[in-house]
């Protein structure tokens, strides 16, 4: 018989999760005052760095002190300088610089919902006012603006899984709604001369998305429509429909509404294409990303949810769609659902 061990969880433990946020937070203040960029030069005592930021320089000895502590600069007493790897991910300068990404995984809404988030756990959904379903809420244009790094690899298996469909099609128009940065229509019209992006958002949102676009070289062809995805007409027939990192906001009743929505704009033999933070049945501690998302949905939206492959199986094919067929990469939390329009 085999014999599992479980770890036992002691005082120290519970103290480490609970520091998680001092970490956050010394990270994100490095970020904020440039320190990496500073330092990049070399060797550096507190008062110089102080200098060169134009800060006091108490604040500035805590704050490297608490950088050396997480092991983001190292130090002999006096002087600090950059861990291994941080002049790669931490300078702006840096072809691979990350700390955009770093801001928005330690947003300050989301900090401000999981802050309410017992608050939350008694009214069943958020408690508030200006939330991630307020329209033009100012979060989607930082994520807009800077899209995550699995959002390229998942574009690029959105499009090499369609490409034997969408090959030697004399059109291809696509719809994509709640599009974001818009990346993953873009980067299916990237790979078809012949396809066609409506890309529908908030206003504040489609000025990032055009960027994106221009940048893709595919803004010729792309028409940026604001609004409302649930109250805006969508017009169709489209070959392909796209909604990506959205339906989580919503119960799945209300995300059946926009399924219906979008399979009525959408040809028969056409494709959908949803990508989400799906829960699959595993233990919560081997797969914890969808349920720490879905605890973020509940104090963030009223009534939000990870949910389960099942029930997007269920969303689809009682709303105009066959069943879908699931797509994922190895370390990745998105996936990638797509179904035919029947």
């Amino acid at each position: 018989m085999t014999q599992t061990t479980v770890s036992t969880i002691d005082e120290f433990t519970l103290l480490n999760m609970a520091q998680a946020v001092r970490r956050a937070g010394v990270l994100c203040a490095g970020l904020d005052l440039a320190v990496f960029d500073t330092m990049a030069d070399g060797p550096a005592e507190a008062e110089t760095v102080a200098a060169q930021l134009g800060v006091p320089p108490r604040g500035v000895r805590v704050l490297l002190r608490a950088l050396a502590a997480i092991e983001l600069l190292h130090t002999d007493g006096e002087r600090f300088w950059l861990a291994p790897g941080v002049d790669r991910v931490l300078v702006k300068s840096s072809p691979g610089y990350f700390g955009d990404t770093l801001r928005l995984a330690v947003s300050r809404y989301e900090w401000e919902a999981l802050g309410h988030l017992s608050d939350a756990v008694k009214r069943g959904g958020t408690v508030l006012d200006t939330n991630a379903e307020t329209p033009e809420y100012p979060f989607w244009e930082d994520l807009a603006r800077n899209p995550t790094p699995h959002t390229p690899l998942i574009a690029d298996l959105l499009a090499d899984t369609l490409a034997p469909w969408t090959a030697g099609r004399e059109r291809l128009d696509i719809l994509d709604v709640a599009c974001g940065h818009g990346l993953y229509g873009y980067t299916v019209a990237q790979r078809n001369p012949q396809a066609r992006v409506r890309s529908v958002d908030w206003a504040n949102v489609l000025e990032h998305s055009r960027g994106h676009a221009e940048r893709l070289g595919v803004l010729d062809r792309v028409e940026l429509t604001p609004g409302d995805m649930f109250e805006l007409p969508l017009g169709g027939p489209y070959d392909l429909s796209l909604i990506t990192n959205v339906l989580h906001h919503f119960s799945a009743e209300r995300a059946g509404d926009m399924l219906r929505r979008l399979a009525e704009a959408t040809r028969p033999g056409g494709r959908i294409g949803i990508v989400a933070v799906t829960a699959d049945g595993r233990d919560p501690a081997s797969d914890p990303v969808p349920h720490l998302f879905a605890a973020l949905m509940l104090a963030w939206t009223h009534e939000g949810d990870s949910h389960a492959l099942e029930t997007y199986r269920d969303l689809l094919t009682a709303n105009g769609f066959g069943e879908p067929q699931l797509h994922q990469m190895g370390g990745v939390p998105l996936r990638l659902l797509i179904a035919e329009r029947i």
